[in-house]
C-alpha cells in the first residue's frame, strides 16, 4: 500500500529566482557571442594602419571597454536587460580620431612612440564623452536631441557606415582607399582578398541579417576562417606563406593593460595638435550621445518597455568616464545585443556580468585567435556592418523621407565623408537651426480641445439619448490640430495626450481633427506612435478627421494607421459614430453600473463613496485564457470583479502553471500589492469571460489627497478582505494538520 505522505507531499519545484538568473546567464552568454565578435573586427578598424603593431593593446582597450560598459549600464539603467558595449558607430568615429591623432604625429616628424599618444587620446576622449552624456543627463538637456532634424542624424550615421566600409578596406588590405593608393589595388592577391571579403559579407546578408540566430554569426564565421584554411591547403600554401602574402593577420602579442597617465606620457604628449582634434572629438561626443539616446528609444519599442531617458544617459556617462580612465573608447547600450539577450530570456541585471566575464576572458584568449583568423573574415564583417548601416540610412530612409530631407541627408553624409566631421557638424547645424525656426514660427499645434457633452454632432436625438450623451459625453475627447506637425510639436502633443488621458481615464473615443493641419514629417510619425501605444494601453479608439492623403501616408509608413485607429472624413460623422457606440453601450452598462453601485453601496456604506470609486476605476473586459497580470510585474491596480471569474496561477514544473485559488463575482484582487507597491507574486488569469473594474495608483493616490474619508473605507475594506482570507488559510491548515 502506498505510502499517503507520499502521495500527499508536493512535487519539488524549480527555484524561481534560480531560473531567472539562468535565463539571465544564457541570454548574457548569447549577447557575449556578438561582443566578442564585433570587439576583435573593432579593434581592428581603430588599430589599423600605423598602429597595427599596437593592436594587442587595441584589443585590451575594446575587451576592457566593453566589461567596464556591461557592468556599470548593466547594473544603473532603467532597462535591467540592457546590454551595453563599443558600437559600430562610435568605434568608427573613434577610429577617425585616432587616425587623425597619427596623422598629427608623422605631419610634426615625432619620433616617440605611437601608443601612448593614442592611449591618451581615447582616454581623453571618452572622460570627456563622459561628462557631456552626464551633464545632459543631471540638465535634462538630453532631450533637445529629440531636437535634432531625423535627415541630420541620419546623415551622421550613415556617414560612419561609410567610414566603417573604408575601414574594413584598410583592415582587408592595409592600405587606405584613396586615389593615390588606387594602383596598388591592382595587386592580383589584393583583389583576391577584397573578393572573398565581399563574398563573406554577401554570406552575413543572406544568412545570418535574415535569421540573427544568437549563434549563427559566430558558426558563419568559424566556417569562413575553416573554408579558408581548407582551401589554402588545397592550393599548397603553407600558413607560413598564407601570413607573409597578408591573408591572416599577424599574432600580437598576448594583450597588454597599461594605463595611460603616466607623467612621463603627458609630458611628450602631442599638446599642439588639440585644435585640430577637437572636431573629431566633438564628433565622437555627439555620435556617442545620439546613440545612447535612439538605442534606447529602439530597444523601449522592440520591448514595450519605458526608459528613464535622463538615467540613461547618467549611468552611460559615468560608464564612460571610468571606461576612459581605464584607456578605452566610448560605447552605449546596444539594440542587437540587449533584444538578443531579452529574446533569449534576459530580464534582469545578471546578464551584464555575464557579458563583462566573458569580456575579461576574451584578454587572454583574443590574441591567439586573431592569429588564425584570415583577414577577410573580419574584414567582411566590418563590410556587412557598414554596408547594413548605409542601406538603412541611404536606402531604406529614402521611404520615410520628403525629397528635400533625403537630399539633405546625401549631402551631409558626402561632406563628412570628404571633409570630416567638422564641416558635417557645422551644415547639420544650420540644417536643424532653419528647420526648427521654420517650424517653431508657426502657432500651437491644437487650437482647441472639446468633449463629447459640449459638442455634438447634428443628428437630433431623443431626450433619453441626450440624457446619456449630457451625462457620458465626457468618454469622447476631441483636439482640433493646426500648423506643420514636426518632432517638437508632436512630441509635445504627445505630452498633452498622456496627461489628458491621465486626468481623464474615462475617456474612450479620442478624436484628431486634422483639417487645420499644414503637413506632418517623417518624425512626428514616432509622436503618434507613442500616442497609439498609450491609447491601446487604456483601451482609447483612436479617429482621425480631416486626415490629408499625404499625411496619411507618412502615418502609414510607421504602422501608425491600423487596429485601434479609424478614419473618418468628417468631424460630424465621426461625432455620430462615437455616440452612436456609447448609446448603445450605455443600455447595457446601465444594468451593469447599477450592480456595481450596489456592491461598492454595501462596501463602502455610502451611494456618493460608491459613485465616486466607480468615477476612479476603469472598466476592464477580457476573455476567458486572457492573462490580466502577470507575475514579477509592478503591483501598479487592484482588481474588482464584477463578472467572470479569475484564477491565481504560479509556477510549477516543466514551466507549467499551477491554480492554487479561484475568485468569483464580487471579489477583489491586488488590494494589498497596491498598498505595498510590491511586485505582483502570481499571475493572474481570467478562467472565464469576466468584467473587471481596475483601480490603478494614480487613482488611488488621487483618493487619499482628495477624499480621505473614501481612502478609509477602502482600507478598512482591504483589511476586512485579507482577515478572511487569513481566517480560511488557518482553518485550511488544521485540516491538513490532522
Amino acid at each position: 500500500m502506498t505510502d499517503p505522505a507520499i502521495v500527499l507531499s508536493p512535487a519539488p519545484r524549480f527555484n524561481p529566482a534560480l531560473k531567472r538568473a539562468l535565463n539571465d546567464i544564457l541570454g548574457g552568454s548569447a549577447a557575449s557571442v556578438l561582443t566578442v565578435t564585433f570587439g576583435l573586427s573593432y579593434s581592428l578598424l581603430i588599430f589599423a594602419g600605423p598602429l597595427s603593431p599596437y593592436l594587442s593593446y587595441g584589443i585590451t582597450a575594446t575587451f576592457v571597454s566593453s566589461a567596464v560598459l556591461a557592468v556599470v549600464i548593466g547594473l544603473g539603467s532603467s532597462l535591467p536587460f540592457a546590454i551595453a558595449a563599443p558600437d559600430s558607430s562610435t568605434a568608427a568615429v573613434t577610429g577617425i580620431l585616432a587616425a587623425s591623432v597619427v596623422e598629427r604625429i608623422e605631419t610634426a616628424n615625432l619620433q616617440a612612440s605611437l601608443l601612448s599618444p593614442i592611449l591618451i587620446t581615447l582616454g581623453l576622449s571618452t572622460v570627456l564623452t563622459g561628462l557631456v552624456l552626464c551633464g545632459l543627463g543631471l540638465t535634462r538637456l538630453g532631450r533637445a536631441i529629440r531636437y535634432v532634424p531625423y535627415p541630420v542624424v541620419g546623415g551622421f550615421l550613415g556617414a560612419t557606415g561609410l567610414l566603417i566600409a573604408l575601414g574594413a578596406i584598410r583592415v582587408i588590405t592595409n592600405h587606405p582607399l584613396q586615389f593615390a593608393t588606387l594602383p596598388r589595388f591592382a595587386d592580383h592577391t589584393i583583389l583576391l582578398e577584397l573578393g572573398a571579403a565581399c563574398a563573406m559579407a554577401l554570406v552575413l546578408y543572406l544568412t545570418w541579417h535574415r535569421s540573427r540566430s544568437p549563434f549563427g554569426l559566430p558558426i558563419i564565421l568559424v566556417g569562413g576562417v575553416l573554408t579558408a584554411h581548407l582551401a589554402f591547403w588545397i592550393t599548397g600554401v603553407s600558413f607560413d606563406d598564407a601570413r607573409a602574402l597578408g591573408w591572416t593577420f599577424q599574432p600580437p602579442p598576448q594583450a597588454t593593460f597599461m594605463l595611460p597617465w603616466h607623467t612621463d606620457d603627458l609630458a611628450r604628449y602631442p599638446w599642439f595638435a588639440i585644435p585640430d582634434l577637437i572636431g573629431n572629438v566633438v564628433a565622437v561626443i555627439f555620435v556617442t550621445a545620439a546613440s545612447t539616446l535612439f538605442n534606447t528609444t529602439g530597444i523601449e519599442v522592440a520591448t514595450h518597455r519605458e526608459a528613464n531617458l535622463e538615467r540613461e544617459l547618467n549611468v552611460t556617462g559615468a560608464a564612460n568616464i571610468l571606461t576612459g580612465l581605464l584607456g578605452g573608447y566610448p560605447g552605449c547600450s546596444s539594440i542587437s545585443r540587449s533584444l538578443l539577450n531579452y529574446s533569449s530570456g534576459g530580464r534582469g541585471r545578471l546578464s551584464g556580468l555575464t557579458v563583462a566575464a566573458l569580456s575579461l576572458l576574451m584578454l587572454a584568449v583574443a590574441p591567439e585567435l586573431l592569429g588564425f583568423i584570415p583577414k577577410f573574415v573580419l574584414g567582411g564583417l566590418l563590410l556587412y556592418l557598414g554596408a547594413d548601416q548605409l542601406h538603412k540610412w541611404i536606402i531604406e530612409s529614402r521611404k520615410r523621407l520628403s525629397k528635400l530631407e533625403y537630399l539633405s541627408l546625401i549631402a551631409i553624409i558626402a561632406i563628412i565623408v570628404i571633409w570630416g566631421f567638422v564641416p558635417g557638424i557645422l551644415i547639420g547645424v544650420v540644417i536643424g537651426c532653419a528647420t526648427f525656426a521654420f517650424s517653431a514660427a508657426r502657432v500651437e499645434s491644437i487650437k482647441y480641445s472639446f468633449d463629447g457633452s459640449e459638442y455634438r454632432s447634428s443628428l437630433d436625438r431623443s431626450r433619453d439619448d441626450q440624457d446619456v450623451l449630457l451625462a457620458h459625453g465626457g468618454k469622447i475627447r476631441g483636439l482640433n490640430l493646426q500648423s506643420y506637425l514636426f518632432f517638437g510639436s508632436a512630441n509635445r502633443l504627445y505630452q498633452h495626450v498622456k496627461r489628458l488621458l491621465q486626468e481623464h481615464p474615462e475617456c474612450r473615443y479620442l478624436l484628431f481633427d486634422f483639417k487645420l493641419v499644414t503637413g506632418v514629417d517623417s518624425s512626428a510619425a514616432y509622436s503618434f506612435a507613442q500616442i497609439k501605444r498609450s491609447a491601446h494601453d487604456l483601451g482609447v479608439e483612436l479617429i482621425l478627421v480631416h486626415l490629408s492623403a499625404a499625411a496619411e501616408k507618412v502615418l502609414r509608413s510607421s504602422d501608425f494607421v491600423g487596429e485601434g485607429v479609424t478614419i473618418v472624413p468628417e468631424l460630424d460623422r465621426a461625432l455620430e459614430w462615437c455616440e452612436n457606440e456609447l448609446i448603445a453601450q450605455h443600455q447595457e452598462l446601465a444594468r451593469e453600473e447599477a450592480s456595481l453601485r450596489d456592491w461598492f453601496t454595501g462596501i463602502l456604506g455610502s451611494e456618493a463613496d460608491a459613485d465616486e470609486l466607480i468615477r476612479r476605476c476603469q472598466r476592464l473586459e477580457v476573455e476567458a485564457g486572457d492573462v490580466i497580470v502577470q507575475a514579477g510585474d509592478p503591483a501598479d491596480s487592484m482588481h474588482f470583479i464584477l463578472e467572470g471569474r479569475v484564477g491565481i496561477m504560479v509556477p510549477a514544473d516543466d514551466d507549467r502553471t499551477t491554480r492554487v485559488r479561484s475568485l468569483g463575482r464580487y471579489t477583489t484582487i491586488g488590494e494589498m500589492g497596491l498598498v505595498s507597491n510590491t511586485p505582483r507574486s502570481a499571475t493572474i488569469q481570467a478562467e472565464v469571460d469576466s468584467v473587471l473594474y481596475v483601480l490603478n495608483t494614480h487613482q488611488f493616490d488621487a483618493i487619499k489627497a482628495e477624499d480621505p474619508a473614501l481612502s478609509h473605507k477602502l482600507l478598512t475594506y482591504f483589511v476586512s478582505v485579507m482577515a478572511e482570507r487569513l481566517k480560511f488559510a488557518n482553518r485550511t491548515i488544521a485540516v491538513l494538520r490532522r
